[in-house]
């Protein structure tokens, strides 16, 4: 094997080796070298938006008179090749760095100052241009923000819409169907099952609206602010244009943030984003469990529901089946509540006018929320539309049931209900069998007080 070829790069503290076919430069060496920490790096999202930051800072920079077109021009087509993930490979840096992520974004001046330079065959500065009106305790907190959003409406958002009109369309299929309904893991009064499966449907809606609700906060940029929130370095204007230019890009509807200095101390919205997000990843967690208990059996357990069965389940129990999609959808569930834990502490992490957690802030972030979008879908699409109703076993259970009693309370009363319950389960007999020898209800009212259809409409019965 060869060895590496390296080259000789500079910064403020002097030189250093640098993979001779690596884009970035001596800061983000020094970087790779300081932090050998993890195998987790910023995901693509975070890159893509960084892409975009620079490039639409170039672009309001030329516009200012701040910046040479031809140079800007350079940088917007370097920044554009970074956000479409042309150059992923050359952002090696470590999650685990610098609280304000100043090596990831001297990492992307870096790499966009090497792809304008080869572009414009002139020099291009990663501080002085690419860097220009900005600093990384701005862009980054911008990246968070522009990353979420986007991954909120292009990802989330149209998969938990999938999910919820799937449980809509399969709730419709199955509302024939009376299940027994439980308590405490017990037997309960019926319920149908298209019932059960509006209840889900109605936790995704709502899990909809409480993602939806935090983009307005999302939408504030902190790009401007630079240093501490006082703008230093940056044109008067830059900020506003800023806004209008990545929304123009983005076909988002980003806007500068009414206090820039809430904007570098706190990551408040993230952490309400990431909040809403535990709040769907508790729904699924839920529904997912349902779906397990349903499809339990098939012998010795609820044996409700058959789910698709997608692989072997054993490797010494041949025929075996497992609920493999809800239990995968379970432990996604598991690791977005943890990831709100540590966005939680790296939101209170703002010290004085930075905060310094961004980095693991907006990893976990882009995290929760891609792995909620794929869970959705692969929940809807390998679990709820596919499982088949084992409607006979439902039936039996469903008329045996001595909860059923309840429906008499209005016309017999509680104390005589129970008693009918009991000795109804105690001999092993029909609710409607004892009924008639314990009271003067006929074979007719009792049909009709102990249709369980008509139990799951809700309401008194009269006799």
């Amino acid at each position: 094997m060869s060895e590496q070829a390296y080259r000789t790069e500079r910064d403020s503290l002097g030189d250093i080796q640098v993979p001779a076919d690596a884009l970035y430069s001596a800061q983000t060496q020094r970087a790779v070298d300081n932090f050998p920490i993890s195998d987790l790096r910023f995901p693509r999202a975070m890159i893509r938006a960084l892409g975009m930051i620079k490039g639409a800072a170039a672009a309001v920079n030329a516009e200012l008179g701040l910046l040479d077109a031809k140079k800007a021009e350079a940088i917007e087509q370097a920044a554009a090749e970074v956000a479409e993930g042309k150059h992923d490979l050359h952002f090696p840096l470590d999650i685990f760095q610098t609280g304000s992520g100043t090596s990831t974004n001297m990492n992307a001046n870096e790499v966009i100052a090497t792809l304008a330079a080869q572009r414009l065959g002139g020099k291009v500065h990663p501080n002085d241009d690419v860097n220009m009106s900005q600093s990384s305790n701005d862009v980054i907190p911008t990246a968070i923000h522009v990353s979420a959003y986007l991954l909120v409406t292009g990802e989330l958002v149209p998969a938990l819409q999938h999910l919820h009109e799937t449980l809509v369309e399969k709730a419709k299929t199955v509302d024939h169907v009376v299940t027994t309904g439980r308590t405490h893991l017990m037997d309960a009064m019926p319920v149908r099952l298209s019932q059960e499966l509006g209840g889900w449907a109605s936790q995704i809606a709502h899990g909809i609206q409480r993602v939806e609700a935090t983009l307005p906060r999302l939408a504030e940029l902190a790009q401007g602010a630079t240093a501490v929130g006082t703008g230093i370095n940056a044109h008067p204007e830059f900020a506003e244009r800023f806004a209008k230019k990545l929304s123009a890009m983005s076909g988002a509807s980003f806007v500068k943030a009414p206090n820039f200095f809430e904007g570098l101390s706190a990551q408040d919205a993230a952490v309400e984003l990431s909040g809403q997000l535990k709040t769907v990843a508790v729904s699924l967690m839920k529904i997912a469990n349902d779906l397990r208990w349903m499809n339990s059996g098939p012998i010795a357990g609820f044996g409700e529901i058959v789910l698709p069965a997608l692989q072997p389940g054993s490797s010494i129990m041949p025929g075996k089946i497992n609920p493999v999609i809800p239990e995968a959808v379970t432990m996604v569930c598991a690791q977005v509540m943890g990831n709100d834990v540590t966005i939680s502490i790296g939101g209170q992490s703002g010290s004085f006018q930075l905060n310094v957690m961004l980095p693991v802030i907006g990893y976990n972030l882009s995290q929760s929320i891609t792995l909620l979008a794929a869970a959705s879908r692969v929940l809807a699409d390998k679990a709820v539309a596919g499982f088949t109703v084992n409607e006979a076993h439902i039936s039996g259970l469903v008329g045996r049931n001595p909860i059923l009693v309840t429906a008499l309370n209005p016309v017999i009363g509680y104390e005589m209900g129970a008693k009918i319950a009991k000795k109804a389960y105690a001999e092993g007999r029909s609710l409607k069998e004892v009924a008639l020898e314990l009271t003067d209800l006929t074979a007719e009212e009792l049909d009709r007080l102990l249709d369980p259809r008509q139990l799951t409409e809700g309401g008194i019965q009269e006799a």
